[in-house]
């Protein structure tokens, strides 16, 4: 699988035609490495950063080769996913939700939708944002002659800001149960994104708000056909998404343990008492250093496992039976919940195989733990073990909704 770049990419003007997209995501994450603890700070828009990603060719990674795209399956896109995490959590973040969206319209749109949305976004390098949320009902739809009209707020739009294309979401006045979704451009007239996001960790998705007033959604925009999470493979969604999660937690880990690694190698030095004359030989640092390293393996095995049952499912597309998509569930649960509890634990522990010298502000050491636990706790793991608790002991599989 390559990709042919007809430009500079940015700070990433190294990358040369006819790479591949693994080797790409590298040095572009390379690059982001850099400059991570200082935009974590700073917090607001990766402006050059998102246009290296439009530059590299990657936002069209998981477009199938006959819409223009790169056609990488989801293991590979999980595996770029978690390359871009280890250096920029952020960037992780927004690039996954790129594909998260492509996924959307094709799983709930038809064909003549969803090609030609894909064929633009592999030309012009188009980036998707996120405005769906599900669980905010402060946007509402009204049916009009041949169209709809959106109106209200809607929070978490994770990368809304400097993009072409949103997902939305409202529900229908009339019928308040009923969620309306479509494919828009984020330039259309009545869409205000809002930088309002402020929180301790994520500091780069620009996950705040958008507000709609009166907005017009054109019913060729509308994902109604075969629509939201109504077949078995339309109910891939809400999977995918939990697997991006997966390896985004994942990748933040394995970057806090190659930094953590780092700065043991090069800076610190070993406890007064230490029987070692080098902080490496150090037996309590060796015994943390082999805890980290058989988590994170255990974290890995599990999440490619997940990424190879999701790929299954896909190829069978509307073949998938609901049994099909519970073990492809079940599988994505657990390693959701391994990566959630082994990044937190190895985020928070990193610093006992540092030092006092590694809590140096300049560091930013500890975006690690602030990162994953900003992020976790949109979609907590009590309810995946719930959801695995069902299946253990009355073999019930998860029940469809956008988080399961």
């Amino acid at each position: 699988m390559t990709s042919v770049l007809t430009g500079p990419c940015g700070d990433a003007s190294e990358i040369i035609a006819l790479d591949t997209p693994i080797r790409i995501a590298e040095r572009l994450a390379a690059q982001f490495s850099i400059t991570a603890p200082e935009r974590d700070s700073l917090g607001g828009t990766p402006k050059a950063e998102r246009d290296a990603l439009r530059a590299s060719g990657l936002l069209a990674l998981s477009i199938p080769t006959e819409y223009g795209g790169l056609g990488a399956n989801w293991h590979q896109t999980m595996d770029v996913i978690r390359v871009l995490s280890r250096a920029d959590s952020s960037i992780g973040h927004v690039f996954a939700f790129q594909h998260l969206m492509l996924a959307t319209v094709r799983l709930f749109s038809r064909p003549d939708q969803w090609g030609a949305w894909f064929e633009q976004t592999a030309r012009h390098n188009w980036f998707w944002g996120n405005a769906l949320n599900p669980l905010d009902r402060r946007t509402t739809s009204r049916r009009l002659d041949g169209w709809y009209e959106f109106s209200g707020k809607k929070s978490f739009c994770s990368g809304a800001f400097d993009s072409e294309m949103l997902i939305v979401s409202a529900y229908e006045q009339e019928e308040a149960r009923k969620l309306i979704i479509a494919a828009i451009p984020t330039a259309r007239s009545g869409v205000n994104v809002i930088q309002d996001w402020d929180n301790f960790g994520q500091r780069q998705t620009d996950s705040g708000s958008v507000n709609f007033e009166r907005v017009r959604i054109e019913e060729k925009e509308v994902l109604a056909d075969p629509g939201p999470l109504s077949t078995p493979f339309a109910c891939l969604r809400p999977l995918i998404a939990q697997l991006i999660l997966t390896n985004i937690y994942a990748g933040i880990a394995e970057g806090a343990y190659a930094d953590a690694r780092k700065y043991s190698l090069n800076e610190a030095r070993p406890w007064h008492r230490s029987p070692a004359e080098r902080f490496e030989d150090d037996p309590y640092v060796l015994h943390h250093y082999g805890e980290f390293w058989a988590s994170l393996d255990a974290v890995r095995v599990m999440a490619e496992r997940a990424a190879d049952m999701l790929d299954a499912g896909w190829q069978k597309g509307d073949r998938l039976t609901d049994g099909e998509r519970g073990e492809i569930a079940l599988a994505i649960a657990s390693a959701k919940v391994l990566a959630t509890r082994t990044g937190l634990d190895l985020c928070t522990r990193m610093f006992e195989v540092t030092g006092a010298r590694a809590t140096h502000a300049g560091l930013g050491l500890d975006r690690y733990w602030r990162n994953l636990r900003t992020h976790t706790m949109h979609d907590p793991i009590d309810y995946k073990l719930l959801e695995l608790g069902e299946w253990a002991l009355k073999q019930q599989y998860p029940k469809p909704t956008f988080y399961s």
